[in-house]
């Protein structure tokens, strides 16, 4: 309608629009939807614009539930649906796992009992450690990552690295988590697969001494410990995946920029309600501090002359 009354501009507008039986009102508005596009056209542009920050902050490795998460905690009332539209219409999209994982075990070692049974949850942090090793190629040969993640919170309370697979790497991963974390003794399980490491004397000892129960999986069975299978999936999926590391130091300073300055603090998790491992563990303390009883002193009775 519009390319009609601009094909006669000597006419003048009324005139065309009488001619064809347009009400002005009718032409003026199909004007400004023209020139001007409709509110929900410039809604998706500011979501789109802040879908693609938060994308970025995590460095590229947030899908649609997980941003769609963020801009609920901030405030912005937006569907799920459309979340997923405005990222697949701007070609963006996080990133999925791989799993591949296994276990040397020692024939000759004593095994301690399941006492998870496959059961990852605990009712306050520092209750169920799950541990595990994992191998990680880098040009100077293999580096290997040693962790030790909270069932309650799933935070990695410990890590550490080495060039070798050995009880010391578990040990030292061990001593970290003690060093860091409140651990009453007796009320702590920490949960292995069979690895030889773990079957250690040193490790096992160290347990002992610290008041700390051992658990593992059965053999061969990846789900007995699979909250730390999972561990390994997230970080190489995240974190590794897509990455050439020269030395062990690049791989390492990779892996503390994202177990530390990412994982533990920023990044959020369905299970925990959309808050980060950290987050989770701060909101469970202040609830635990909000519902102990106040004591209040008994008011001094008044002094008479």
């Amino acid at each position: 309608m519009t390319a009609l009354v601009d094909e006669h501009p000597r006419l003048g507008v009324e005139c065309v629009l009488r001619e064809l039986h347009i009400p002005s009102a009718t032409y003026y508005r199909w004007r400004r939807t023209e020139k001007e596009p409709c509110e929900r056209k410039r809604r998706d542009v500011e979501l789109t614009e802040r879908i693609k920050e938060i994308h970025a902050d995590s460095a590229g490795i947030y899908g649609s539930p997980r941003v769609h998460a963020v801009l609920k905690r901030e405030g912005t009332r937006v569907g799920r649906k459309r979340v997923e539209r405005l990222m697949r219409e701007a070609d963006i999209a996080g990133v999925s796992p791989r799993q591949k994982s296994f276990t040397r075990r020692d024939p000759k070692a004593t095994l301690a009992p399941d006492l998870v049974e496959r059961d990852f949850t605990a009712p306050a942090p520092n209750r169920l450690w799950v541990t595990d090793l994992t191998m990680i190629s880098t040009g100077e040969g293999p580096l290997w990552l040693s962790a030790i993640r909270d069932a309650f919170s799933r935070r990695v309370v410990a890590w550490e690295t080495s060039a070798h697979a050995d009880a010391d790497l578990v040990l030292t991963t061990l001593e970290y988590a003690l060093a860091s974390r409140e651990v009453e003794p007796g009320n702590l399980v920490h949960h292995a697969d069979h690895g030889c490491q773990y079957t250690s004397i040193k490790l096992t000892t160290r347990l002992v001494r610290a008041g700390i129960q051992a658990s593992m999986g059965s053999v061969g069975d990846s789900f007995d410990n699979a909250l730390a299978e999972n561990l390994w999936s997230v970080v190489k999926t995240e974190c590794i995946r897509g990455r050439t590391f020269t030395t062990r130091a690049e791989a390492n300073l990779a892996l503390f920029e994202y177990i530390d300055g990412f994982y533990n603090s920023r990044r959020i998790q369905k299970r925990l309600g959309y808050l980060s491992p950290i987050e989770f563990e701060e909101k469970h303390y202040a609830d635990q501090a909000a519902a102990e009883p106040v004591n209040l002193k008994p008011r001094q009775p008044a002094l008479t002359s």
